[in-house]
């Protein structure tokens, strides 16, 4: 009996030795140099809890600022049970923004997207799938295929808000981005057929950036079998057109064009996962940015005056009243592109440089690792230096600016380097052209409305606009 009992005394006292052990390695990661200041938190889970708590829109993380007061503007800490550097040094980021192209996600993100992903795993790949994409929602391929179509999806959700005296505007903007990049990409679909995709849609929970543990109840668990159902519809589709021979979208077209004419080829799986990715992105990205937008306008007396005055002036200028927006009459939304600049910059609070470096990186005394996720803020958002009262939305800022670009040295709210968001182009004419309807007629949003983030852009109360009884603008 006395030997039983040493022997459990030995098996739990090597099992403590070993937990401390492993405690201790997860606290003092391995660093072929000198480790940047920062805590890992407690295994697997690290510091995902504080970080992930929600906080007002227009700041940071109070996780980052408390860290960057103690650490310094760049600091390790552990996120999802990955290990993670966090920036808030603007050179640094696009340092790194420009030299690395793989890009760092979190486990979960990766098994959302699938391993083989053309988006997240392969740079040529990648490389590869912008170019064919910018061919749909580059600048002429937004003029040519898409503005119309979106202005059409536009005014019928608002004429149907109209009717109804409220709007959704996340869910209308959703709705709209769907049915636009399903039509240009699949082409026609049966109505079950797409009833169901938008079933799956509603399946994905908005915070992707999860634990990646993939067990029943958790959310990773609830992604991956809409993910699998999606990826499933998408391939019945595709298939059904290829052997009916019925016709497809452009996007489609392009790449069974390129297949047809030799060149570099792509199979309809990886067609597929790229555009369930690029679908899913979109869908999640551009409607919540849209509807926080809208909230800002509705805050400012004198920016919806403006805004009103400006697409009244586009309306009148029209031969027939009810004609279609024109590539013209987007590209003379000044003031709009003023707003949709100034919102972008105020409500990126979140890193817009998501790296895996594949080597050691010096940074003054210290060294980030290879393979440790690279997450870079656009702390130069808030530089007084480089904006007059940066925490105001003041779309005035922009006058006189190049409202066209998508980046610079002090604004990146589509990130920077080789992986600049692809669809940032078609983000900001769906934003435009929205705001365009909307402004048609009256309207005001609650003003208990409120924006958060947890990561993901959050509406606690709500995002609806109520119209007024006498809602058309003279």
């Amino acid at each position: 009996m006395l030997y039983v009992f040493e022997l459990w005394i030995v098996i739990v006292s090597l099992l403590v030795l070993n937990l401390c052990h492993w405690i201790y390695q997860w606290r003092n990661p391995k660093c072929n140099g000198k480790l940047l200041p920062g805590s890992m938190g407690f295994p697997i889970i690290g510091e995902t809890f504080e970080f992930m708590k929600p906080h007002d829109v227009l700041q940071f993380p109070s996780f980052v600022k408390k860290r960057v007061i103690r650490h310094g503007p760049v600091f390790r800490t552990s996120l999802f049970g990955s290990k993670v550097i966090i920036s808030m040094d603007n050179e640094l980021n696009m340092e790194i923004a420009k030299t690395n192209r793989t890009i760092g996600v979190p486990k979960s993100i990766t098994r959302l997207f699938g391993d083989n992903n053309l988006f997240v795993q392969s740079i040529e790949s990648h490389k590869h799938v912008r170019s064919l994409t910018f061919q749909l929602l580059g600048p002429q391929g937004l003029k040519l295929r898409v503005i119309e179509d979106i202005d059409l999806l536009a005014r019928k959700h608002m004429e149907e808000g109209a009717r109804n005296g409220f709007l959704n505007v996340k869910e209308a903007a959703s709705k709209i981005l769907i049915e636009c990049l399903a039509k240009k990409v699949m082409g026609d679909m049966d109505p079950e057929t797409a009833k169901e995709l938008a079933i799956c849609w509603r399946k994905f929970p908005s915070g992707w950036f999860r634990f990646p543990f993939k067990i029943p109840g958790m959310g990773v668990y609830d992604m991956m079998k809409a993910r699998k159902r999606m990826m499933n519809l998408l391939k019945e589709v595709v298939l059904k057109k290829r052997a009916s021979g019925e016709e497809f979208g452009e996007f489609f077209k392009i790449i069974f064009g390129e297949n047809e004419r030799g060149k570099e080829k792509m199979s309809v799986e990886n067609a597929i996962n790229y555009i369930y990715t690029f679908f899913l992105i979109a869908n999640e990205t551009t409607p919540r940015i849209l509807a926080a937008t809208v909230k800002l306008i509705s805050e400012k007396p004198r920016v919806m005056q403006e805004l009103q005055r400006e697409h009244a002036r586009i309306v009148g200028d029209r031969s027939e009243k009810d004609a279609a927006l024109t590539w013209e009459d987007y590209k003379s939304m000044t003031f709009t592109h003023m707003v949709i600049n100034e919102s972008l910059r105020i409500t990126t609070t979140v890193p817009v440089v998501l790296r895996k470096p594949d080597h050691d990186i010096q940074v003054g005394d210290y060294t980030i690792p290879a393979g440790w996720t690279f997450m870079g803020y656009p702390n130069v958002h808030f530089n007084p230096e480089k904006y007059e009262d940066p925490f105001v939305f003041n779309p005035w800022r922009w006058k006189g600016k190049d409202l066209s670009a998508l980046v610079s040295k002090n604004y990146v709210p589509f990130g920077a380097g080789p992986r600049l968001c692809v669809g940032a182009y078609f983000a900001k004419l769906l934003m435009a052209i929205f705001i365009h309807n909307l402004c048609r007629y009256r309207w005001s949003m609650k003003v208990e409305t409120t924006v958060t983030r947890s990561y993901m852009l959050m509406f606690p109360q709500g995002c609806d606009v109520q119209f007024s009884e006498d809602t058309k603008v003279d």
